[in-house]
């Protein structure tokens, strides 16, 4: 009778306090330990514009990159996607190949003499020979296609959201992710074309200028590409005023010009020159990015 109590004794024990040497988890230690956090305020540039030069109003940019002396662009828009060498000075489409029909083009880098170029929806990223356009495989990929760019060992893509997606260019399978937060802690949604520059990710935002995306026009995000922490913004508001819809109209989607965002981010690593451009703009910028306080 005695052991039989000894045991009741020591099971209530062990179900009541848990196993002795098993330290207890404090439930609100981890307890939004992933959450954003806000941020201090980040550094502001603004811009200088060094040189213009013409581009297609007929080229809705989703993509752009700068090689040995010529931009290559990926254009949107159901039956009109393309990928195109372009002449700077002119802006004269010197090589293209047509996506199909059915095909929404979207962002495009250059890694290792092929170029990469994502489709909108179709969940379809074409490679291609940067020589002559030929064709060489195609990746499959789940959810949308929106900007791509890469630093030289890895590409980075983005799909709507403010999830950047890090991708092993030959299998084109995801290594890691990065989520982007504002200042506030809110995601930063609708990150779009992509620039390796320097050591940075910088990123346009697809309608920057909506309250419930950033409420501020035509700024360029710069995030690390480690941590996908934002580093700072680059204000290019008012950079093309006859492109884009009025200020009053900025809202309005029943103006022809609203969807001709800032959309384009080259740069020319041999020389630092920076070129933008936007979405059926009928200018490509060279600019100077500056402190605010100049």
């Amino acid at each position: 009778m005695r052991f039989y109590l000894l045991f009741f004794l020591l099971l209530f024990s062990v179900s009541c306090g848990g196993k002795p040497d098993t330290p207890k988890t404090n439930l609100n230690s981890n307890r939004n330990s992933n959450a954003p956090v806000k941020q201090a305020a980040l550094p502001v540039s603004s811009y200088e514009i060094v040189n213009t030069f013409p581009h297609d109003p007929k080229a809705f940019t989703e993509g752009l990159f700068f090689h040995d002396g010529f931009l290559y662009e990926s254009t949107g828009e159901t039956g009109k996607s393309e990928l195109r060498k372009v002449e700077l000075k002119t802006g004269k489409v010197l090589q293209k190949f047509a996506l199909p029909s059915d095909n929404f083009g979207e962002g495009t880098t250059l890694f290792d003499g092929k170029i990469y170029q994502l489709t909108w929806r179709q969940g379809l990223c074409r490679v291609f020979d940067a020589k002559d356009f030929t064709l060489i495989r195609q990746f499959d990929y789940r959810g949308e296609g929106w900007g791509m760019t890469t630093d030289g060992e890895k590409l980075y893509m983005t799909d709507s959201t403010h999830v950047i997606r890090v991708i092993n260019p030959e299998t084109f399978q995801p290594i890691k992710t990065l989520a982007v937060f504002r200042e506030d802690g809110r995601p930063l949604l609708q990150i779009n074309e992509l620039e390796f520059v320097k050591g940075e990710l910088w990123a346009n935002v697809w309608h920057s200028e909506k309250q419930s995306i950033l409420g501020k026009p035509n700024y360029i995000a710069r995030i690390d590409p480690d941590s996908g922490k934002l580093l700072g913004w680059i204000n290019l508001q008012g950079i093309s005023p006859d492109d884009q819809p009025a200020p009053a109209a900025v809202n309005d989607e029943s103006d022809p010009k609203s969807e001709n965002t800032l959309n384009g981010i080259a740069y020319d690593a041999a020389t630092e020159r920076i070129f933008v451009t936007g979405k059926n703009w009928t200018k490509l910028y060279e600019i100077k990015v500056k402190p605010e306080a100049e």
